[in-house]
């Protein structure tokens, strides 16, 4: 039998519990870390759900990167990085 440690994505803790099965059936993690307890699932769906995609997205159009070449580098559509962008925008001016 071979275990896997997991480590949440978000603050690298190895107080990892399963926490439930999503929509798809791939399985949902807890973090048990005092500040965090964010949940995470190993495999999504889709490549937008990854944590820190979002701010990849940010940083490669930041840095002169157009829609279609962040996309084709992420692996995701070219509307998906500008609804990404839309969005943020729209935080941004709301604060």
């Amino acid at each position: 039998m071979v275990y896997e440690i997991i480590k949440c994505p978000y603050c690298q803790s190895e107080h990892i519990v399963r926490y439930r099965k999503s929509k798809t059936g791939k399985q949902k993690y807890k973090c048990c870390n005092e500040k965090c307890h964010k949940i995470f699932q190993l495999e999504y769906q889709y490549k937008v759900c990854e944590p820190r995609i979002k701010e990849k997205v940010i940083a490669m159009v930041t840095n002169g990167s157009g829609t279609r070449d962040t996309g084709r580098v992420l692996g995701t559509d070219k509307d998906t990085v500008t609804n990404i962008l839309k969005k943020q925008k729209f935080s941004e001016t709301s604060e």
